[in-house]
C-alpha cells in the first residue's frame, strides 16, 4: 500500500537507479559514505548515452504517474 502512494516512488527511484549503475555495496554507502559518493559522478558519466535516456525516461515516467495519481484523486476517483 506504501508503494501506490503519490510520490514515494519519484523518491525511491533514484536510489534504485544509483543501486543498479553503482558497483560499491549497498552498506558502503553507509559505512563509508565520502568514498562511495564520490565515485558516483564518475560512474554516471561513465554510462551510455541510451542507459541515461532509459534511466531519465523511468524518472520522467515516476514523476508523470504520481501528477496523473494526483489528478485522478482530486477528481474523485480512488485508487486500489
Amino acid at each position: 500500500m506504501l508503494l501506490r502512494s503519490t510520490w514515494l516512488m519519484a523518491l525511491v527511484y533514484p536510489v534504485v537507479v544509483i543501486l543498479i549503475i553503482d558497483d560499491v555495496s549497498f552498506w558502503s554507502y553507509f559505512s563509508s559514505p565520502i568514498d562511495s559518493f564520490s565515485r558516483l559522478p564518475d560512474r554516471i558519466t561513465s554510462l551510455e548515452p541510451f542507459d541515461l535516456i532509459v534511466l531519465l525516461a523511468g524518472l520522467a515516467g515516476t514523476i508523470v504517474a504520481g501528477y496523473v495519481i494526483k489528478i485522478l484523486r482530486n477528481k474523485g476517483y480512488q485508487m486500489f
